[in-house]
């Protein structure tokens, strides 16, 4: 049995000190590939840098992260755009919407959304999109350019039967973490709903860690927690649950890298 995270944060200062051994607990706990979305940049360095020492495990993305799009917007998208140019990657990510922490940006956002949406289809890359209290806005931008070769992750998806649906709609995945094991979540009701094809697993390390880990810093050892609390609530084996939202994370992102 392996296990993809196809979220995680490992380049981080939270990693700093004892990444050898986060990598060695994933792996005993079969997981074994770590796809690494960007943020802004401040983080390529690091990104790289990890990537590049584990070139086999840890695998980068390249995209501007929707709260980190600010007034220098322009300058820090033409630098994800030079990186997609020069160096290979997974996907597009992580790129999306977030009306969360600051809704002062949202025009930008969007704005730079739409760019690198662009940048993906141009580069036959999948996207990873970060969504937080901003899905039906980040469904319409996704469907506007959608041409039947757009294709990626709904990351850390917690939305309703009916978003769930207009993602498989679009021919896209939906992300799930550590929310699930959260009794408040709604995905124990959501689940059931949504065919294991379009279900990969994630963490979104170094944040929400799933129980009994539930404010501590997550890390990908923990994906046993998420996997087998779906197993629980769509009635499936845990070995079906790990081998099929691997074969889904293998088919998007392909042999890209």
């Amino acid at each position: 049995m392996t296990i993809i995270d196809t979220h995680t944060h490992l380049y981080l200062e939270e990693f700093k000190a004892d990444i050898e051994e986060v990598l060695q607990k994933a792996a005993s706990e079969a997981v074994t590939k770590f796809y690494l979305p960007n943020v802004d940049s401040t983080s390529i360095a690091d990104l790289l840098a990890l990537a590049e020492k584990y070139p086999d495990s840890c695998i980068p993305m390249m995209g501007l992260h929707p709260c980190y799009v600010k007034e220098n917007a322009a300058d820090e998208l033409k630098l994800v755009q030079d990186w997609l140019q020069k160096h290979s990657f997974a996907a597009v990510g992580e790129i999306g919407l977030d009306y969360y922490w600051d809704k002062s940006f949202v025009p930008q956002q969007k704005d730079a959304f739409r760019q690198q949406i662009n940048w993906a289809l141009e580069l036959n890359l999948p996207i990873v999109i970060h969504s937080r209290d901003s899905m039906q806005d980040c469904i319409a931008i996704v469907k506007e350019h959608q041409n039947g070769k757009l294709r990626g992750i709904f990351h850390c998806f917690g939305g309703s039967v009916e978003e769930a649906k207009q993602i498989i709609d679009l021919g896209f995945l939906m992300g799930i973490g550590g929310v699930v094991t959260y009794k408040k979540s709604g995905l124990a009701e959501v689940l059931p709903n949504i065919p294991l094809e379009f279900l990969v697993v994630e963490t979104d390390a170094p944040y929400l860690s799933p129980v009994p880990f539930r404010g501590k810093r997550n890390e990908p050892s923990y994906l046993k927690y998420i996997v087998e609390k779906m197993a629980e609530i769509m009635k499936l084996p845990v070995e079906e649950i790990a081998a099929k939202t691997t074969m889904n994370a293998e088919k998007l992102f392909g042999s890209s890298k």
